[in-house]
């Protein structure tokens, strides 16, 4: 039988009644001693099962809330929540020639703050200099061209310097993604290298949002992964870089089983997909707004490259007609629409579906 919390109403119910009971008195006069001290002893009931109720959520992973998903995630995973990294990169310098910035110079952009982290020369133009955010996260990534101030003004070294490349910074792992990953730790257990392991593996990464794996792709004894970085590379359709990728390959190889012939870790080719919508009933500009994000939701759970289900190989996914169909009626202010597309097939093991040109008709 399901437990159902009582509400303190009742449990003050409950307590008079069981004082009644007890002391044979037939009522309990209002505000009296006797009726005050039930109705306190029904509150702390109350409060205690309250607390029961919130307990008993953080003993299960899938409803834990922050700290207690914490330590769920430090019993399954190794590593337990992927920690905010830092952005590093240059920037370049002008002042006096043979002027020196010393190591541990402060630069900022707003409320973020940078420092290098080696001395550099001024020449007789643009010197370029190593800095690093002393703030994790996200924020700490900027566009090439921004401006930084350096906090303390520095004899013969002109007041900004300019972003060459400032990349790397990740924020700390959200609770939603920790559950998942804790829950197929627990539902998927380490099989030696097989190829949930590998997509458990480079989730570890910082800043790796979704990865597949794909056996024997390249042929016997090969393993190919792809992966995607949806937050830190936003500003790129979430699609690693070069370095990421070396970042990950390097992890993976410190890790995976040395049978292993051939690690490929390669980034999906993102496959636009196109649709036209007539006919469509509340139409509007932020009807619009919200099919395309629903159809972006939609491809961000369902889209994949090649990938293992249950030790299969499988193909890149098709993107089926339906699926869209039924993104767009889940969307804001939709009520009816005909929509012409056909099912999309990808063109290779390494595509990956994406939102392409809506048009309307």
């Amino acid at each position: 039988m399901t437990w159902s919390t009582p509400d303190l109403a009742t449990l003050r119910k409950r307590g008079r009644d069981q004082m009644i009971s007890a002391t044979k008195l037939g009522s309990i006069v209002p505000n009296s001693p006797l009726r005050i001290m039930t109705d306190g002893n029904s509150a702390m009931a109350h409060l205690t099962l309250q607390y029961l109720d919130w307990l008993s959520k953080q003993l299960m992973p899938d409803t834990a809330e922050h700290e207690w998903l914490d330590r769920h995630a430090s019993i399954w995973l190794k590593n337990g929540r992927k920690q905010a990294t830092y952005s590093t990169g240059t920037a370049t310098f002008t002042g006096t020639a043979g002027t020196v910035i010393n190591a541990g110079t402060e630069l900022s952009n707003g409320a973020v703050t940078f420092q290098t982290t080696a001395d550099v020369t001024l020449g007789s133009g643009d010197a370029a200099g190593n800095i690093e955010a002393q703030t994790a996260g996200a924020n700490g990534n900027l566009d090439v061209g921004t401006s930084l101030s350096i906090t303390t003004a520095l004899s013969g070294v002109d007041g900004t310097a300019i972003v060459v490349s400032l990349a790397g910074g990740a924020d700390a792992e959200s609770d939603v993604s920790l559950r998942n990953r804790v829950l197929d730790r627990i539902q998927k257990p380490p099989q030696g290298g097989d190829a949930d392991d590998y997509v458990a593996w480079t989730l570890e990464v910082p800043g790796v949002t979704r990865a597949w794996c794909s056996p024997l792709e390249m042929g016997d004894g090969t393993v190919t992964v792809r992966f995607m970085m949806d937050d830190l590379r936003s500003s790129n359709n979430g699609l690693p870089t070069s370095d990421d990728i070396a970042t990950v390959k390097a992890y993976l190889d410190t890790v995976r089983p040395v049978a292993t012939k051939d690690l490929f870790v390669v980034a999906p080719t993102l496959h636009p997909i196109a649709f036209t919508i007539t006919n469509l009933v509340g139409d509007d500009a932020s009807t619009r707004a919200a099919i395309s994000n629903a159809v972006i939701a939609m491809l961000a759970d369902r889209a994949k490259p090649a990938y293992s289900s249950n030790g299969v190989s499988q193909p890149a996914q098709t993107i089926y007609a339906a699926w869209v169909s039924d993104a767009i009626l889940g969307a804001s202010g939709v009520d009816s629409f005909t929509l012409t597309m056909a099912d999309q097939a990808m063109p290779d093991n390494g595509s990956m579906a994406v939102l392409g040109t809506i048009t309307y008709g």
